[in-house]
């Protein structure tokens, strides 16, 4: 695989929302990504949380959804991803060249919780 967003499914409004975000952008910009729920698979929490750099860490130490990475590059968080979303440098933040066409050969996974999963 090469990009990933974890999502959840058993997070409240707010983290449903920003996962929409993310996804919503992805798909209007045709950049190919898979979600990965940390609610019902423990090695997709462990790894996520195992792959958050320490300093983008809450002081629980325990990361929320969405957390995006290219393969096993971190990119980020919602945070990040909308700054990058308001700069205009998305493709930078997911590591990723700006297609001269609508295509882009890599995929983005998401970390969630709480979001049915969209077919690739």
């Amino acid at each position: 695989f090469n990009d990933l967003i974890f999502i959840c499914r058993s997070h409240g409004y707010n983290i449903k929302k920003k996962q929409q975000d993310v996804v919503g952008f992805l798909e209007a910009l045709k950049i190919d990504y898979a979600q990965l729920d940390i609610a019902s698979n423990e090695d997709n929490r462990r790894w996520m949380r195992e792959n958050v750099p320490g300093e983008k860490k809450p002081t629980n130490g325990i990361p929320l959804p969405p957390q995006i990475f290219n393969e096993a590059m971190y990119c980020g968080d919602y945070e990040t991803f909308f700054e990058a979303k308001e700069d205009n440098t998305v493709y930078e933040f997911l590591g990723l060249t700006p297609p001269p066409g609508s295509k882009v050969g890599k995929r983005i996974y998401i970390i969630h919780q709480n979001l049915a999963l969209l077919p690739l």
